[in-house]
């Protein structure tokens, strides 16, 4: 499938009301989407850059589609993440940064993906102590399905419970805010980014 098409998603029906939908009535509860699926609404709906692959080949088939489309090479690509770095090599050599000044882009896991604003959850497990002003304006997030939550808060209970001896601090989530929307402290002094997600599969 070309990049154009992951990109921008192919036109497949589903932005069409479901059959019956104008008979149901303004006081009917709405119908819950899967979380998937709202996430990749939200997401898209702020701006975001969704890339679904099955395998590790795929996803680095993608990357070098980002690299390309973008005529950034490797030397331009931020990734303070060791273990993730090795899952980019071989085919691609990221070199070694302490920190992003100068990169184009920044590569990176993150924390959760959380569906009912389709945000992406990162910590100082991510980022250090780094604002994410400070950071580039480009970022591409790796993550798998089993990261994909309904909320914040249960991101929060994650994180929690997965770093019992030290919880991680900097918490904020990465999102393409518009000038009009109110924002939380879990967003204060976050910036725009031009965000592109490899997501892996992995349930």
């Amino acid at each position: 499938m070309s990049l154009f098409k992951r990109l921008f998603g192919k036109n497949s029906g589903k932005d069409s009301k479901p059959e019956g939908a104008e008979q149901r009535g303004k006081f009917m509860p709405e119908v819950k989407l899967p979380t998937d699926e709202k996430f990749t609404i939200n997401f898209k709906k702020n701006g975001g850059k969704f890339l679904y692959c099955d395998s590790i080949d795929e996803i680095h088939d993608c990357f070098a589609n980002i690299l390309q489309e973008n005529q950034w090479n490797t030397e331009d690509i931020c990734c303070l993440d060791d273990s993730l770095k090795k899952s980019f090599q071989p085919p691609f050599k990221l070199p070694s940064r302490k920190n992003c000044r100068g990169a184009e882009a920044f590569l990176s896991r993150c924390e959760y993906l959380v569906a009912d604003n389709g945000s992406l959850l990162i910590s100082s497990n991510q980022i250090g102590e780094s604002k994410l002003n400070e950071l580039p304006g480009n970022f591409v997030i790796f993550a798998t399905t089993s990261q994909l939550i309904d909320n914040i808060g249960e991101g929060l209970r994650g994180i929690k419970s997965k770093n019992r001896s030290v919880i991680p601090t900097n918490i904020t989530t990465i999102k393409n805010f518009t000038m009009s929307e109110e924002k939380d402290f879990l967003t204060y002094g976050s910036s725009s980014k031009n965000l592109y997600l490899l997501l892996l599969e992995d349930l």
